[in-house]
């Protein structure tokens, strides 16, 4: 029967279904165990039967049989340790894509989540299943085992058994309590600082030309010197009950030797069950003494899987949207409000307007005013909105991605190139068209320049990067936005890096667009291209003051000025 452990998070189901892995790795252990009392077995062999006999035969075969037990066990042992990589791998295939996923909405959705930390969490995980701490989950279990055994040999002994394992369960228990607080500490802490330097290599050349890489070295210090403090203070309460976890294991081990030859002495015990007891102790201890070792690993994929369970029940896997025709292009917003996480006041508040397919239309307005926000939420990759945005009368979010994406064609502001050629970028990292591909660059006047580069549309964008321009940059990713003709076009700020050849060429795109029938909406701050606008949306302070035909808004604005002058 499933426990509630295993129905409370998509990450635990996941382990559940590989419950029969680990049934077999219990049997294998089960193996593996009873045949770990066969040298307790030959020495009482030894002792109390081959010695007294003399017989050379009866030793012979009882070596064949503890040779033959010592192969059967170690392929139990190989088999386990084998049946558990594989379902590590297999679970590292099941929830990878699961992963990405839920990284990429959190990333979407700007939660404080490091997409390379989930990987990391899940690697941790894997790992964690595949090595000698899940050996000894399953071993553990058979330390009362051998010390019944031991009982067998000598109630005495086994009483000592109990104790033994008493005092080192308090000792496992004793390293919990201390150490696993600052192992999450020191884990986050360095985490803490990595995050740091990620973020601000993101803008490395601003930060070298300013002379601001001091400054920021200086507060990388104090958070790395808080972090090396707390691994290091970490590491030695570590070692300090490791050492003393060892100390009381080998002084068990001895005492319990000790005991045994006390009992020979006084002729209550034979020799070779002193030797056997002493064997048995060291055998029930070890699993023990192993989770002492392991706990460091069994801490950090702990907390990699609450991180992980957070992460993906925050962020479930999508269901696939409903299936639409093709999109038109038309767009109409329904009381559309948009806010941010920390902002008292929404950027959008109460957007209603309508922008008819085949048209162009111009969203203008000062700095802050929430053009941008107003263009992500029209591709609706803007997480925290109210009201509605609709495509062809359907909600934007009701969509197939998949099958929505390749009819937008969305230009932010912030222009990312991908580690690819430039043919892989203009085509979306899809399979590359190359008729598709050229017809795109020449569309944005950036043909002639690809093939320029020794290896053309071939070029590595890795190599090409530090050969472009800013407004280079810019007509490559209007490249990805118009490949594929697709229906609607978002372009935020489209012409802000171009040069008048750029724009002219940009102009030109936009009215082919337009003929063929397409929805194109650009923000601007930058009058030249209201040329080509057929509507004009005026924004300020995250509302729409004016919304209507170019001519007549343009009017409204010119009188409106002539008023407060």
């Amino acid at each position: 029967m499933k426990s509630d452990f295993f129905n409370r998070s998509v990450l635990s189901r996941q382990i559940w279904l590989f419950r029969r892995e680990f049934l077999w790795v219990g049997v294998f252990s089960l193996i593996a165990n009873v045949l770990m009392l066969t040298p307790t077995i030959y020495m009482l062999q030894l002792y109390g039967r081959v010695m007294k006999s003399g017989s050379e035969l009866t030793l012979l075969m009882v070596t064949f049989f503890l040779v033959f037990f010592f192969v059967v066990m170690a392929f139990a042992e190989w088999l386990r340790s084998r049946i558990l990589v594989r379902a590590g791998v297999r679970l590292d295939e099941a929830l990878s894509s699961l992963v990405f996923k839920a990284s990429f909405e959190a990333y979407l959705n700007r939660a404080q989540q490091n997409v390379v930390e989930a990987f990391s969490d899940l690697t941790n995980i894997r790992q964690f299943l595949t090595a000698n701490g899940m050996i000894a989950f399953f071993d553990t279990p058979w330390t009362p085992v051998y010390i019944a055994v031991i009982f067998l040999l000598s109630p005495f002994l086994g009483w000592l058994s109990i104790l033994f394992a008493v005092i080192q369960l308090a000792v496992t228990w004793q390293t919990h309590r201390l150490s696993v607080r600052e192992i999450e500490n020191a884990a986050e802490s360095g985490n803490d600082t990595y995050r740091y330097v990620q973020s601000k290599l993101r803008n490395i050349e601003p930060l070298h030309a300013m002379g601001m890489a001091g400054n920021l070295r200086r507060q990388w210090f104090r958070l790395h010197d808080a972090s090396l403090a707390k691994a290091e203070s970490s590491l030695e309460r570590q070692h300090r009950q490791q050492a003393f976890a060892k100390f009381v294991r080998y002084s068990m081990q001895s005492l319990t030797l000790g005991a045994g030859a006390l009992l020979v002495i006084e002729g209550k015990m034979a020799v070779g069950s002193m030797i056997a007891a002493n064997v048995l102790m060291s055998k029930a201890l070890q699993p023990l003494d192993l989770v002492v070792a392991t706990w460091k690993p069994f801490v950090q994929a702990r907390t990699a899987f609450h991180r992980l369970e957070k992460l993906l029940d925050e962020f479930p896997e999508r269901k696939a949207g409903a299936k639409h025709q093709d999109p038109f292009g038309e767009i109409r917003l329904e009381a559309l409000t948009a806010t941010a996480e920390g902002r008292e006041t929404p950027i959008l508040s109460d957007l209603n307007a309508m922008f008819p397919a085949g048209k162009v239309t111009v969203v203008l307005g000062p700095s802050g005013s929430g053009k941008s926000t107003l263009a992500r939420c029209l591709v609706g990759v803007w997480p925290k909105r109210e009201g509605r945005v609709l495509i062809d009368g359907e909600p934007v979010e009701s969509w197939d991605r998949m099958e929505l994406g390749p009819h937008i064609g969305y230009l932010p502001q912030d222009i990312e190139l991908f580690d690819g050629s430039i043919a892989e970028n203009i085509a979306r990292f899809a399979e590359v068209d190359s008729f598709k591909v050229i017809e795109a660059a020449q569309r944005t006047g950036i043909h002639e320049m690809i093939l320029r580069f020794p290896r053309g549309y071939d070029t590595p964008i890795g190599e090409a990067g530090g050969m472009l321009s800013g407004g280079q940059r810019q007509r490559l990713g209007l490249a990805r936005a118009m490949y594929g003709n697709p229906s609607i076009l978002v372009l935020d700020e489209p012409n802000a890096n171009l040069d008048d050849a750029g724009e002219r060429s940009l102009l030109d795109a936009v009215k082919d667009l337009r003929s063929a029938g397409k929805s194109v909406i650009l923000i601007t701050h930058r009058p030249g291209i209201l040329a080509v606008a057929d509507l004009l949306v005026e924004m300020r302070e995250g509302r729409i003051r004016h919304c209507g035909a170019r001519d007549e808004v343009l009017a409204e604005l010119r009188a409106e000025s002539a008023r407060r002058v």
